[in-house]
């Protein structure tokens, strides 16, 4: 290989300290722009939100590496973006009350089996994604569920309904007609035996 080769994939095209900040800066916006969007951008993801993620990362790119193309400036911006997060991440860790502000709280969907719509609509989720989110948890329906909730993550969790005394009832009589059959076919077969 010949040394422009060389020269060309190690030798950043911007300052070093260029190459640490336009990733801070870039990393910083992005987290509260997310923020601002909402939880939904972050777990709940539809056709619209991903094309919008997917070109936001190619959007943003040129901001972090400006003019660089060399493998070192890629390198010490990936680098610094990791290291920020870390940090970002440890940081909140141990600041509750500062983690809870920008995360946000966890949002109540169904409540006693009641659909929140006016919570819904803000957090822009409609009625067929939350029934998607429960499909996934295993829940036929929503009629199932009686709590869900998205949590600061944007990870909708699903709580189902207890059976209700009846259906406990139920169940129970069929266990008992159960154990009385076992129990006839083993007096069947010790019969047929003796």
């Amino acid at each position: 290989m010949d040394a422009a080769l060389w020269h060309d994939l190690l030798h950043p095209d911007v300052s070093i300290l260029e190459k640490i900040i336009r990733p801070v800066l870039v990393y910083f916006f992005l987290v509260v722009s997310l923020r601002l969007a909402g939880k939904r951008e972050l777990a709940q993801l539809n056709p619209f939100d991903l094309v919008v993620l997917l070109t936001l990362s190619n959007t943003v790119q040129n901001a972090i590496i400006g003019n660089d193309n060399s493998v070192l400036g890629g390198v010490i911006g990936a680098t610094t973006l990791l290291t920020v997060n870390y940090v970002v991440v440890r940081f909140l860790y141990s600041h509750e009350n500062l983690d809870r502000l920008i995360e946000g709280d966890a949002v109540v969907l169904i409540d006693n089996g009641c659909l929140l719509q006016e919570r819904l609509k803000k957090e822009l989720i409609t009625r067929t994604e939350l029934e998607e989110a429960a499909h996934k948890q295993g829940f036929t329906g929503l009629d199932l569920i009686d709590r869900a909730v998205i949590e600061p993550g944007g990870t909708i969790t699903f709580v189902g309904k207890k059976p209700q005394p009846e259906e406990m009832r139920y169940d129970e009589v069929l266990k008992r007609l159960d154990l009385i059959s076992q129990d006839l076919a083993s007096l069947r077969t010790s019969a047929s035996h003796g």
